[in-house]
């Protein structure tokens, strides 16, 4: 008996030709060929059916070899494993023509399965040296070294932040990578896969790397030291992630009942994805059916210009759908399409299809076929929002399938309801028509998936994750479905109707009285003054912010212009910014944070060394002071514009009197070079950093105002990282030591005369607004959509009143029990 070998391939011709090379070669070796599919005609693919009866056939006592030729080939010949038994295989990553020969030889000499195997893996080694060796005489005497000559820089990175190389951040390595004439890949050594290249968005995130993984970046060519510090830079600031891609609280999926008669009352329990509840008939989200298209196969050139055609459509569209969202929504909630955006054009995807039409494969099997490919590789992937990503591949699949086949990728909603789909794509979401769409229901899906975030954008109500059964509801049936908790109710009995009603009732009551009192000054009962602002992060925010009535700017985050780009913008950009800005606020107030970057907002053009724990490095003002012509440009272009606009200038992540002092001094040489010493100029710092609330006293003398960002000041005071996953729910800035230093800093102001305020994410509360003003608290600083709502809670309270909270507050022992008493 000798071992057995199977080879798999796309093609079944190429299958059977190589089993005929095989045995020509060995003899009476078992040699099965098992490729293409299973249909007339044996089209292009792989069967893992086909692939365990071919090992049936081949097995013999010593054990088969199975050689696969590339993409689903491995995934076919894994799956085929688990149909066979009593047979010991080996998989082998050999070539497989020179895999196949080899083997055999070795098989025929009565070599067992391990030997076999190793011959099969050297079975390119004797082309090799032929070739290297005609290489030498034929290359030029200064041509570049052969690829196996390469000298190849290493660097080892530690992998940060929670989700890894999921969508975005593998996005900005493609970003990086892509301004280096340089050849660069990624091997995650945590879990050994790669080395893949870190070119390519797919196979970034078919890595499966994930916070705390390690990863080993190899790269070669002219700028290959300039590649890897970028990436040694990106990663020691957790490759740049937001908190908007933290993970949302997941509820378990239960699972679901049956759909119920007309006259039944049911619940499905889905997985909260965004706030908010609504009643609406059912409106299913129809795709197109897209059939193959009848046009007859062209030539490699003609099906090549189909497929890149269709794709350049594909990321048109999606452009103009991303300038849409963020017209709409803002940059941030516009970002999720990028991701989608890069992977259309993606080497791993758009590069493999068109090697298989260069092969011969029409446009249409051969995209078909690598998007599957894709698909099933990202689902091995272990990391669970990871393998959220299979939307976004899926999504633009789909686009670009219908595309070749010249239809829409999906149609209108029959009517206002709401929408009910096995899973949204992100470009889907941005395209909804707000007119129609009450609400979104999707089988599949997560709170992590960019869907999901976009409703959150977008404040459509959504539940994700709810199984196949809503698939089956007929549009007959009017469905509720709670965004807050992840409850859908199929044909809710009349007492949860009205109570769902009563709720959103005195929401929208309260939203519309708010909205009609935006314009008007927050003031409490007994006649306390609270300015309630904006935040902002691009100068579009300013319309948003004087269109709910928000009495200023309290925190223009100025990052909006140093990140994304490969030199940092002039001081007549910045001033041109900054004055559109103020411009727009029609002279409402405008504070200007100074450039906030390091830690998870990377400047590709800072050369900054990697960083174990880069939220207490070199960021904010500490690394304003490290690069002072940056910091001072900076300050120029702000005091020019104070010259003409009400301007407040704020300085982040302060942490002793002496940064302070040295900013100060930049300040004073800004006003003398632009020759405006005399410009109002009131100066502030955040209160981020828990020395600064301990030594507010120290600090207010010396300043105009504070301005309390929680949320790095709840990370720092509970050593909770605000983007870590594991720690999210210690993170809450209502624990009681977080409100300690908001009440000592206050009375430290109130003391020196100096404004206190609260920009971070508490501020755009309302119910936590009184709390706030009780502790001492004068300003908020909100999202533009929280002032209306905030400032009528600060109408309704009595600072007494206030006061007994805080007292409260004060006294408890978890943020828990704060908000039980909110």
């Amino acid at each position: 008996m000798t071992v057995g070998i199977v080879l798999v391939s796309h093609s079944a011709a190429l299958a059977r030709g190589t089993a005929e090379l095989a045995r020509e070669m060995a003899g009476d070796v078992a040699v099965e060929p098992a490729g293409g599919l299973d249909e007339p005609g044996e089209p292009l693919g792989t069967d893992a059916v086909r692939v365990a009866d071919a090992v049936g056939r081949a097995a013999s006592g010593d054990g088969v070899l199975v050689l696969m030729d590339l993409g689903s080939a491995v995934l076919s010949a894994e799956t085929a494993l688990d149909l066979v038994d009593d047979v010991e295989v080996r998989l082998t990553a050999a070539p497989l023509v020179e895999g196949a020969v080899a083997a055999a030889v070795a098989a025929q000499a009565g070599q067992p399965l391990d030997a076999v195997a190793a011959e099969a893996r050297r079975g390119l080694a004797a082309k090799q040296a032929q070739l290297q060796e005609q290489a030498a005489e034929d290359e030029p005497a200064d041509a570049a070294a052969s690829p196996e000559t390469v000298d190849w820089q290493r660097v080892e990175l530690d992998v940060t932040n929670p989700l890894g190389l999921h969508g975005r951040p593998a996005a900005r390595v493609v970003r990086a990578v892509s301004q280096f004439d340089a050849e660069v890949r990624i091997t995650d050594l945590t879990n050994g896969h790669g080395p893949v290249s870190a070119r390519s968005l797919a196979s970034l995130m078919a890595l499966g790397t994930v916070g705390g993984h390690r990863v080993e970046v190899s790269a070669s060519g002219g700028q290959a030291t300039e590649a890897l510090d970028a990436l040694r830079s990106l990663a020691g600031t957790g490759f740049g992630d937001d908190e908007t891609a933290a993970p949302v609280a997941e509820r378990p999926v239960t699972s679901p009942r049956a759909v119920p008669a007309a006259d039944a009352e049911a619940t499905i329990q889905g997985l909260p994805a965004a706030p908010g509840s609504v009643l609406g008939p059912v409106r299913h989200l129809r795709l197109a059916e897209v059939s193959r298209p009848e046009t007859p196969r062209g030539s490699p050139a003609e099906e090549r210009r189909r497929l890149t055609e269709a794709v350049h459509a594909v990321r048109g569209a999606l452009e103009a759908a991303q300038r849409d969202l963020a017209r709409a929504s803002g940059e941030q909630a516009a970002d999720v399409l990028t991701v989608q955006v890069l992977l259309v054009e993606d080497e791993a995807l758009l590069g493999r299809a068109l090697a298989l039409v260069d092969g011969g494969a029409a446009a249409w099997d051969a995209w078909q076929q690598t998007v599957g490919e894709l698909v099933s590789e990202q689902r091995r992937v272990g990391d669970e929002y990871q393998r959220a990503r299979v939307e976004d591949i899926e999504d633009v699949g789909r686009r670009v399938t219908a595309a070749l086949a010249g239809v829409r990728a999906a149609q209108v909603v029959s009517g206002e309801g709401v929408v009910v789909t096995d899973v949204l794509g992100p470009a889907d979401t941005a395209g909804l028509d707000r007119s129609r769409v009450r609400g979104v229901l999707t089988a599949r899906g997560a709170p992590t998936g960019h869907a999901a975030i976009l409703a959150r954008a977008l404040g459509i109500p959504a539940v994700v994750g709810a199984g196949e059964a809503v698939l089956r509801l007929d549009e007959t049936q009017p469905v509720l479905i709670d965004g807050d908790t992840g409850a859908v109710y199929v044909q809710p009995g009349k007492a949860l109707r009205r109570e769902y009603q009563e709720r959103r009732e005195r929401a929208a009551e309260e939203g519309a009285r708010a909205a009609r009192a935006a314009a008007e000054p927050a003031v409490t009962t007994d006649g306390v003054t609270v300015a309630v602002e904006a935040n902002a992060g691009a100068v579009s925010d300013a319309d948003a912010a004087v269109a709910r009535g928000a009495d200023g700017v309290g925190l223009l985050r100025t990052e909006f212009l140093f990140l994304d780009r490969d030199t940092p913008p002039g001081e007549d950009e910045q001033a041109e910014t900054y004055a559109a800005v103020a411009t727009r606020l029609r002279g409402r107030p405008l504070t200007v944070r100074t450039l906030d970057v390091g830690a998870d907002k990377p400047a590709p053009y800072l050369r900054q060394p990697h960083e174990d724990n880069p939220f207490l490095g070199v960021r904010g003002l500490r690394l304003g002071l490290a690069h002072p012509d940056l910091l001072a440009t900076q300050l120029r272009a702000i005091v020019r514009v104070a010259a003409a606009h009400p301007l407040r200038v704020m300085f982040p992540m302060v942490t002793t009197v002496a940064e302070l002092a040295a900013a100060r001094t930049l300040l004073d040489r800004a006003r003398e070079e632009t020759g405006l010493a005399g410009v109002s100029l009131p100066v502030g710092v955040m209160v981020e950093v828990p020395a600064v609330a301990l030594l507010a006293d120290a600090f207010a003398p010396r300043v105009d105002f504070f301005s309390l960002g929680t949320n790095d000041l709840t990370q720092y005071v509970l050593a909770a990282e605000r983007g870590n996953a594991a720690v999210v729910g210690l993170g809450d800035a209502l624990h009681p030591a977080v409100l300690a230093l908001i009440e000592r800093t206050a009375r430290a102001a109130e003391r020196h005369g100096c404004e206190v305020a609260v920009c971070g994410e508490i501020a755009g509360d309302p119910h936590v607004a009184p709390l706030l003003v009780g502790l001492g608290v004068r300003g908020l600083s909100a999202v533009p959509a929280a002032v209306p709502l905030v400032k009528q809670a600060v109408r309704a309270t009595a600072t007494d009143a206030a006061r007994s909270l805080a007292r409260r507050a004060l006294s408890a022992t978890s943020a828990g029990d704060v908000r039980a008493l909110l």
